[in-house]
């Protein structure tokens, strides 16, 4: 039987706080919670899905290969399936004609999913201002992580790599959940199940 510790912190709970039993205390052991132990999992495998439609899909290649190798950030299986993929990946120039496919892509990924919009043409329509180019793939998707630039360089797609594992570690589990979430897919007329 662990015996109640006496502690001077008041505690409004009224949760009692007992002692860890023998065998489960000392070094290697360490607490946390759930939410952290899966954000850590995610984040490190997380498997992206290359949507490149121009010369940042090249910039993608020299990531992918072994000067670069996003391989040591847990993303070494770039997956052409959307059901097996979390992490889309566009690139490139997206036209308007492209957009439902794009759409398709992204309604077809399993939740938890996100979004990383690499180069200029994806994250503004970049240079092509014109009525067939869609002015940024956040007009139809969701985006989590927007990587500028004409084409951006390797280092710039593993920053932007990097800050969604940072945003994919710290997400709670119920943020999916969440009316605000719920609400944000419903402004883009995607549904929830």
């Amino acid at each position: 039987m662990s015996e109640v510790i006496d502690n001077n912190v008041s505690n409004h709970s009224g949760v009692k706080l007992v002692a860890a039993p023998t065998g489960v205390e000392g070094p290697g052991f360490f607490a946390t919670n759930l939410d952290q132990v899966v954000g850590l999992a995610r984040s490190k495998s997380l498997w992206p899905l290359p949507f490149a439609t121009s010369c940042c899909g090249i910039e993608f290649m020299a990531t992918m290969a072994s000067t670069y190798d996003i391989a040591r950030f847990g993303s070494e299986r770039p997956s052409f399936s959307p059901r097996q993929a979390d992490m889309l990946m566009v690139m490139g120039t997206i036209s308007k004609k492209l957009g439902p496919v794009l759409r398709q892509v992204y309604e077809q990924m399993a939740e938890p999913r996100w979004v990383i919009s690499v180069g200029a043409c994806a994250c503004s329509g970049g240079i092509f201002d014109t009525y067939s180019v869609l002015q940024g793939i956040d007009k139809i998707i969701p985006v989590d992580v927007y990587v500028p630039g004409c084409p951006p360089r390797p280092e710039q797609i593993i920053d932007g790599i990097m800050k969604l594992q940072e945003l994919v570690k710290n997400e709670s589990l119920r943020r999916r959940n969440t009316p605000e979430y719920k609400a944000l897919l419903a402004s883009y007329g995607i549904t929830v199940n």
